[in-house]
């Protein structure tokens, strides 16, 4: 396993929209491998391959606050086949935005086929953080960032941030 580089906002990479996978094959199993380490790592729940600049429609998703009996859950080619009408606003944040939270609108609940690990089909059905995370990595698979719901001035006002802390990172470097 390997902890692989996450790409930060603005990197264009991020608003591709990401490619199906044929099957959860060695390599697809090994990249799920990989994220679940890299997330791990950097103190995140969810992580989507194109975060690590990876165009195959993988997620990693991992609520669990207790490391040692943590459950990752490993989905390629997930797909929200039922919202709840019923919305929750909350708090989101992101590896790919560092430090940069705001409250984000959503269907309270969802249901999502996926390919699983072992190369199965399987469906789950979401609420509360567990929701909101797979939504969200679902979301960079689109090429879409939690940034991209909230008005045009936050959003600008936060990718500015992004650039100058990245600028500032490259200077001291």
């Amino acid at each position: 396993m390997a902890i692989l580089p996450i790409l930060i906002a603005p990197n264009p990479r991020l608003k591709i929209r990401a490619k199906k996978v044929k099957s959860v094959d060695e390599e697809t199993a090994k990249l799920m491998a990989d994220m679940v380490e890299t997330m791990k790592d950097a103190n995140g729940i969810g992580l989507a391959a194109p975060q690590v600049g990876v165009s195959k429609r993988v997620i990693v998703v991992d609520i669990s606050s207790v490391k040692e009996n943590s459950q990752p859950l490993c989905m390629a080619n997930p797909e929200i086949i039922w919202a709840s009408e019923e919305e929750d606003l909350r708090e989101e944040g992101c590896l790919s935005l560092p430090e940069q939270f705001a409250e984000v609108l959503r269907p309270s609940r969802v249901k999502v086929r996926y390919i699983d690990k072992q190369n199965e089909i399987r469906e789950i059905e979401a609420q509360g953080i567990l929701s909101v995370c797979i939504q969200h990595e679902i979301d960079h698979l689109d090429g879409k960032l939690f940034v991209d719901y909230l008005s045009a001035l936050r959003r600008k006002m936060i990718i500015r941030k992004l650039q100058k802390t990245q600028k500032l990172a490259g200077a001291s470097a």
